[in-house]
């Protein structure tokens, strides 16, 4: 692997992480930080996107590119993961009891 993905993954871990710390709070359903995560990561895209234009014109006329870029990317990453939680099933639900 090499460093840049290694990177990509140690920041993904570090967000995991947070999520885990914030599920310890018996106060707060597990899907209530998943619906803060999914939010986060769409208000940052949102942002990040509109960095790539001068004005709101040049950005609505990318929106819906820009949405089908990021929808996509997701539905990758999440088949990814879905299928290698399928797969290590027993081995991933086993470490987490």
């Amino acid at each position: 692997m090499s460093d840049t993905e290694q990177a990509f993954y140690d920041r993904a871990t570090e967000m995991i992480k947070l999520a885990n710390k914030q599920n310890q709070n018996t106060e707060i359903k597990t899907g209530e930080v998943s619906a803060s995560f999914m939010y986060a990561v769409a208000r940052y895209n949102a942002w990040f996107g509109s960095t790539n234009f001068e004005t709101k014109e040049q950005m609505v006329s990318k929106k819906q590119e820009m949405m089908d870029y990021y929808v996509e990317r997701y539905k990758e990453m999440l088949e990814s993961n879905m299928n290698d939680y399928i797969e290590h099933f027993d081995h991933y639900r086993s470490t987490q009891k």
